[in-house]
């Protein structure tokens, strides 16, 4: 039995026992959510405790590692500014769509104000008032924290993100043996991490297991139904985004005909979509650049590069998740709120795992940047399964015409004659 089917077991059980326990008004039954839901709690603190070294370690070392591509040329560095804006133009088109159209999702008040006093025990509480929310001139001060180790512990996770890029900038500006030493320290982190999460997540179906008991037992049927809105949306948003963003953006600025690109992309989506590995299409859309006539650099350099750290679809599932958990705990998050939101995705994209609903896992900080409760994690890990394949396609897609766009500042285009031979 594959990892996905027993997580979508463990929700199914957890949905229908909390369903009814809701419906039948049993007292004994009624005790079963508080005796199951500090299981739930230990798994999301299991996740959350991971997170914080695992994007700090991540993140510096992507810097330092990136530091030694600039050496590489333009085409390096460019890559670089495409990665940062084409992960906030997904962010942003994530946000457009789905905040009306969550909007629409009904919650109920009383199921809603129950969610929010559950977080509360658990100590996460809910999102600050507008009235809480400082400055702009506060909030732009408070970016660069006084104390990183502060910062750590106060949860404050967008100013320490911030200092681990700037630390691991500095770093790539160190003699080349204090650099590797500081490089390995943090790598062999960021590893145990991975494999410390590695252990967690196979404890997936039963942590998935004991959050929707308790959620369904407070949202009763509406539970599915919210899940199953969350499941569309996100799966339309993230094909839209292909259709509406990136296949435009191959053809007006990377000047390759719609149909030549459309074909040279199927393959590498195909094994995208079934697969929900990104890795597992790499090959695939290394053909399709050669299938374009791509210069070789794209091939052998840009996609390997972007298949390490370049994820839309990462930066639209944590904006839509964060967005939805908003909602079902009817948070409501101001203009500064979504602005954090953003500007904590765009980082938080490039320490993606390459491990199952990796990019749910360490949302942590996004959830935290708006003052939203985190238990929805364990929920979207159980419900992520078909967004992911519509997800993973948008990566492999934005790959190619990521390629396709940068190779338009080499000597040779994807014009005319191929740059490379099959």
């Amino acid at each position: 039995m594959t990892f996905t089917v027993r997580v979508l077991i463990g929700l199914a059980a957890g949905l229908a026992l909390g369903v009814i326990v809701s419906a039948a008004g049993v007292p004994w039954l009624a005790r079963v959510p508080a005796f199951v839901e500090p299981f739930g709690i230990l798994f999301v603190n299991a996740i959350r405790m991971t997170v914080l070294p695992l994007v700090v370690a991540s993140l510096i070392v992507g810097v330092i590692t990136t530091g030694d591509v600039r050496t590489m040329g333009r085409l390096g560095g460019r890559a670089i500014v495409l990665f940062v804006v084409a992960v906030a133009a997904a962010a942003i088109f994530a946000a457009a769509c789905a905040f009306p159209l969550l909007s629409r999702l009904d919650i109920d008040p009383a199921v809603a104000a129950s969610l929010r006093e559950s977080a509360a025990r658990t100590g996460q509480g809910a999102a600050p008032t507008v009235q809480q929310l400082p400055s702009v001139s506060q909030w732009l001060i408070d970016l660069l924290p006084s104390n990183a180790f502060k910062a750590a512990a106060d949860g404050t996770i967008l100013p320490l993100i911030l200092f681990a890029l700037l630390f691991g900038l500095a770093l790539t500006r160190v003699a080349d043996a204090p650099r590797q030493t500081v490089l390995h320290l943090f790598k062999g982190i960021a590893d145990g991490m991975l494999t410390l999460v590695g252990w967690v997540l196979r404890l997936t179906p039963f942590g998935v297991f004991a959050l929707a008991v308790p959620l369904a037992a407070r949202m009763g049927l509406a539970a599915a139904g919210a899940l199953v809105y969350y499941i569309v949306l996100l799966s339309i948003v993230s094909a839209a985004f292909i259709v509406l963003v990136l296949y435009p953006a191959a053809v007006f600025l990377g000047r390759v005909p719609l149909g030549r690109f459309a074909r040279a992309c199927a393959p590498a989506q195909v094994v995208a979509f079934t697969s929900r590995s990104s890795l597992a299409a790499l090959p695939a859309t290394i053909r399709g650049a050669r299938d374009l006539g791509l210069p070789d650099e794209i091939g052998s350099f840009f996609i390997p590069l972007a298949a390490s750290m370049f994820r839309v679809g990462a930066a639209m599932v944590q904006t839509i998740g964060v967005l939805f958990v908003a909602r079902l705990y009817d948070v409501t998050l101001s203009s500064a709120q979504l602005a954090t939101i953003i500007l904590t995705v765009i980082p938080t994209t490039f320490t993606v795992p390459g491990i199952p609903a990796g990019a749910v896992i360490v949302m942590a900080p996004v959830l935290q940047s708006a003052g939203v409760p985190v238990e929805g994690i364990g929920i979207l890990v159980g419900v992520d399964t078909i967004p992911d394949m519509f997800r993973t396609m948008a990566n492999v897609t934005g790959w190619v015409g990521g390629g396709a766009i940068l190779s338009r500042s080499l000597a040779v285009g994807p014009r005319g004659e191929p740059a490379a031979k099959a």
